[in-house]
């Protein structure tokens, strides 16, 4: 009898909030060429009418400092109201200040260590 053949899980979707184009589509490109599903917003408003609208996240990365009237540890308090067990990461290239996010990454970072970092949050290798 051939054993059953493994399940293959649906890739992660990583939720990318970063107000600064060229960073965003950086690590975006990245975490898509390892498997990921990503969505990108420029705002935290634009962040949470995804996560509003039904978008299914797994883990989500956001700058700290973004335009509009919300920033990225607002949107992560918001997020973790609603889903307290969703993976976090802030980035800022500030000292981090007070917040509940998983990690934070100093910019600039490494986009390869960015994704190792996503996918240890997310328990997944990478290649």
């Amino acid at each position: 009898m051939a054993p059953a053949p493994e399940a293959r899980r649906s890739p992660a979707c990583v939720l990318v909030v970063e107000d600064e184009i060229l960073i965003r589509v950086l690590i975006a490109e990245e975490l898509r060429a390892e498997g990921f599903l990503v969505v990108e917003a420029a705002t935290a408003e634009e962040a949470l009418s995804y996560f509003q609208a039904g978008v299914q996240v797994d883990l989500v990365v956001s700058d700290i400092e973004l335009p509009g009237a919300l920033s990225g540890v607002d949107l992560i308090r918001r997020l973790r109201a609603e889903a307290p067990d969703l993976p976090t990461v802030l980035t800022s290239g500030c000292s981090p200040a007070a917040h509940e996010a998983d990690a934070f990454l100093p910019k600039p970072y490494d986009l390869r260590q960015a994704v190792a970092l996503i996918a240890v949050l997310l328990q997944r290798e990478t290649g």
